[in-house]
């Protein structure tokens, strides 16, 4: 029902009130045979605002239904409006990147034509050595595909992948740590240098992982079901797997 049909009922449910409470005051004054006759046309009307009430009742709660319903599209949208913003911020790394138009120009000999740009050397990684950090690397799209749908939900393949670069700069950060002699490091560091060396043991050795005190440290991703839901998908695609002992739940990079 819309708001203009609402406006109507509530019109016609006033007319209706008006009418019974002129039939009413005319009743005093009404010979004995037209009270009967007036009765009669008050209970009508009794009936008729007694209706009138019950639809109004009916679309008062499909109005608050509706309302409801939309107050949750609204967080939905402001929840994408906020990943947006935050995938715009932080552009990931592995997002292809528009090529360069060719620069034209003059020539070494004075002639314009287009200038030689040399092209941008690719970047391989390195063969993992002692000091090296290693990282996690970015989900491709075959790979999401494959994820099943209620692992999914509304995660999008970009969300994803920005939860491995958040993952990737906890490692980053807990391992640069580790890297330092502990003299060289402030209080600070030196406490969290101490607890990576507690979280560490037989079977992490020459492994990388995280716990999520380092998520909490070093990124501002959350740790909660969302969060969780991530590690799913992530431990599906094959890029970590977990290492539970003393207390402690270790994401093993793979």
């Amino acid at each position: 029902m819309s708001h203009c049909e609402l406006e109507d009922i509530t019109l016609h449910l006033n007319d209706r009130i008006s009418s019974t409470r002129r039939v009413l005051e005319l009743r005093t004054i009404a010979k004995d045979q037209d009270k009967r006759v007036i009765l009669g046309k008050i209970g009508q009307d009794i009936l008729a605002i007694d209706g009138l009430l019950d639809q109004f009742e009916k679309c008062v709660g499909r109005q608050k239904d509706l309302l409801k319903h939309l107050k949750e599209l609204e967080g939905f949208f402001e929840e994408d409006v906020q990943d947006g913003k935050n995938l715009r911020d932080n552009m990931p790394t592995h997002m292809p990147r528009k090529e360069q138009p060719a620069v034209h120009g003059i020539g070494p000999v004075g002639q314009s034509g287009p200038v030689n740009v040399q092209p941008v050397q690719q970047v391989h990684p390195r063969k993992t050595s002692k000091k090296q950090i290693r990282e996690m690397e970015f989900i491709t799209s075959p790979e999401f595909d494959t994820i099943p749908q209620y692992m999914k939900g509304r995660l999008t393949y970009e969300q994803l992948n920005t939860a491995v670069e958040s993952i990737n700069t906890a490692v980053t950060g807990k391992y640069k740590i580790l890297n330092q002699p502990a003299k060289t490091l402030n209080n600070a560091t030196r406490k969290l240098h101490q607890r990576f060396k507690e979280e560490e043991n037989k079977d992490t050795k020459g492994l990388f992982f995280i716990v999520e005190a380092d998520i909490k440290e070093f990124t501002q991703m959350k740790v909660d079901k969302r969060f969780q839901s991530i590690l799913s998908m992530l431990r599906h695609c094959q890029r970590l797997r977990e290492q539970r002992g003393g207390g402690i739940t270790r994401y093993v990079l793979l």
